[in-house]
Order: structure tokens, then C-alpha cells, then sequence
């Protein structure tokens, strides 16, 4: 029973360490040995409200293009991008605490703590799972349908910009490829970096929205900070 109790309280403390705010100090990609326990990192943080505010108003309210042609795999991922790690593993490790990686970059233990909906997370193979902020299906109806295959695998691997990050993989699920009009994070304390990533990856790709998802990106936006 103690040692239950022991657990569930290092549990609960690493929760509350991976939900704390992040710094711009602290993002971008994670770069250490495989099996070497990692730092907290997290997503790329996006521009604060009023640059995004600015964005917002500068990208294109259009109707979405037709799904004519949409294949996964005309985004290519997820690519190599040091050794054996991936894009996904680059990420898990990343954003999880106490992460260890086998020999093939591979995650096989950690806590990972869902921005999305608060979810702790211990099985990186079936419980977590890396998530597109923009999906690709919504970005092919916003415009990458008329992208060429290099621009898409970027994309699809970007871990320099805030458009990748470690979530439950019920709420991904759950999000599918739903713009935020459609769908929004159920921890509305994380909807101002939501808002604020989803719209910074749009400018960034120049791709369009629609009316109702500029409404509820000013809606996320509005939670921020004064």
C-alpha cells in the first residue's frame, strides 16, 4: 500500500510540473542520447496574443478546398530527423518527463501529461499520441492541396514551429481533423496556446480559414493574459 502510495504521489507531481507554464526559453527540439533521461521541453511557443492578433487578421477567410485527391500519405512523416529517432520520438521525448529511449530511439518509459485535456500518460505506444495542431486533412482543404510534396513533408515534421505535441491519444481522436470552431481542447486554460499555435502555423503556411474558425481563434485568443 505504501509503495502504491509512493507512486501515485510521484505521479501527481509530475503532472503538475508538465502542466505548469512554458517558456520561449524552453522550446524547440530535444537533442540527447538514446537512453538518456530527458529535460521538459515542449511546444514551440507561438507569439504572444498581439502579434497573433495582427496574423490572424492578415490570413485569407476563404471556403475550404474539396478533398479531391487528400491522401496521408502526400505528407510525408514521420522522417528522420537525427540517428534513429523520428519526428513522433523526437517529440515523445520532448514533451514527457523521465523519458528513456531503447537503442532504436524508441520511447519505452516516461510520464506524459495531455496539454489538451490533462491525461496522464506512462504507455507511449498506445496512450499517447503526436498531434498536428493544424491537421493535415484541415490543411489540405486550407490550401496544401496545392502544395508540392517537399512543403508537406515540412509540414508534417515541423518542430520548429508550434505545430507538434504529445497529447492523449483519446483527445486526438476526438479532434480528428476538426478546425477549433469544431473542436477545442476540453482544458480551456490551454485554449489561449491553442489559439494562439493553430493561427501562427496558418500564417506561417499561408493557408485560409473560414469565418467560423477566425471567430473562435479570436475567442481562444481573448483567454490570454492581459
Amino acid at each position: 500500500m505504501r509503495r502504491i502510495s509512493a507512486k501515485l504521489a510521484l505521479v501527481t507531481a509530475a503532472a503538475a510540473a508538465l502542466l505548469a507554464p512554458v517558456t520561449a526559453a524552453a522550446a524547440g527540439p530535444a537533442s540527447h542520447p538514446a537512453g538518456a533521461a530527458t529535460v521538459r521541453r515542449d511546444l514551440p511557443e507561438p507569439p504572444p496574443a498581439d502579434v497573433i492578433r495582427k496574423e490572424l487578421d492578415d490570413l485569407t477567410i476563404a471556403a475550404p478546398h474539396a478533398m479531391t485527391g487528400y491522401s496521408r500519405s502526400k505528407f510525408p512523416h514521420w522522417v528522420t530527423q537525427y540517428g534513429a529517432c523520428d519526428s513522433r520520438e523526437v517529440v515523445l521525448a520532448r514533451d514527457g518527463q523521465d523519458v528513456v529511449q531503447d537503442d532504436q530511439c524508441r520511447a519505452v518509459s516516461g510520464v506524459w501529461v495531455s496539454a489538451y485535456d490533462g491525461k496522464v500518460s506512462t504507455r507511449p505506444s498506445t496512450e499517447v499520441d503526436i498531434d498536428h495542431v493544424v491537421p493535415l486533412a484541415n490543411a489540405w482543404r486550407s490550401g496544401a492541396d496545392l502544395w508540392d510534396t517537399a512543403t508537406r513533408r515540412k509540414f508534417a515534421n515541423d518542430l520548429t514551429d508550434p505545430q507538434l505535441i504529445a497529447v492523449s491519444a483519446s483527445s486526438n481522436r476526438q479532434k480528428g481533423d476538426q478546425s477549433p470552431d469544431q473542436w477545442a481542447p476540453p482544458l480551456r486554460s490551454y485554449w489561449c496556446t491553442y489559439g494562439r499555435a493553430w493561427t501562427h502555423v496558418k500564417y506561417l503556411y499561408n493557408l485560409n480559414i473560414t469565418e467560423p474558425e477566425k471567430n473562435k481563434l479570436i475567442e481562444m485568443v481573448d483567454t490570454c493574459p492581459a
